[in-house]
């Protein structure tokens, strides 16, 4: 068999039994997924897959035990470079901010379709990260910034694309592969954003544009 038609190696982590057997059921149901290692919560999977080596991991963020958080970072601790892709219901839309902060590549809705599964996973597992919208709501309901003087410019289409990948804790490499740019490119987007904003760092610009409601 060529490489190219061996199936990806899938762990699935999720407390809810019906939950997890569905999307193992989903997953499995593509030729080039298999899911190899199934688990309640983030240290089952954790000791599962020094046995199991993955190529995957899809973890629901919300577990007894070790959750979606915890198990990043014992991977991280472990020097573990998996992919890892939270599995939320979106209820709290700030959890994704933390996510990305703990290092997640992506986030699916649980009710994804199998095509965006299998999208999904295909991409991380090449290197790619899924930059989900990220819900501006939660922040600016619990956090107000003070500076609440206008931009000195308006904002591209482009800048905008870009306070959203910030607000979503990625970084310029990240950013830069999702727009398409370089990573230089993107670093002077960001400056030029900071300096609309007249703010000195990436959150005090995130935290602005909320509140301004430019994002």
């Amino acid at each position: 068999m060529s490489p190219a038609a061996t199936p990806l190696r899938l762990a699935l982590a999720d407390d809810q039994a019906l939950v997890r057997s569905g999307l193992a059921a989903l997953l499995g149901g593509f030729s080039q997924l298999r899911v190899v290692v199934q688990a309640g919560d983030g240290g089952a999977l954790l000791a599962a897959i020094e046995h199991e080596p993955v190529d995957v991991i899809l973890s629901d963020i919300r577990m007894p035990g070790l959750d979606g958080f915890g198990l990043l970072d014992a991977l991280r601790a472990a020097g573990n470079s998996t992919p890892v892709i939270l599995l939320t219901t979106f209820d709290e839309p700030d959890l994704t901010l933390r996510a990305a902060e703990y290092g997640a590549r992506g986030f699916l809705l649980k009710d994804a379709s199998p095509e965006d599964l299998l999208d999904a996973v295909t991409r991380v597992a090449a290197g790619d990260t899924l930059l989900a919208p990220v819900s501006t709501d939660p922040v600016r309901a619990r956090y107000a910034y003070r500076d609440t003087s206008e931009p000195t410019d308006t904002f591209s289409e482009r800048e905008v694309a870009i306070l959203r990948l910030l607000a979503g804790g990625y970084s310029n490499k990240e950013i830069a592969r999702a727009v398409f740019l370089s990573e230089g490119t993107v670093k002077n987007y960001v400056s030029d954003i900071l300096d609309k904003l007249g703010t000195r760092d990436r959150t005090r610009a995130v935290l602005k544009a909320i509140t301004l409601q430019i994002i």
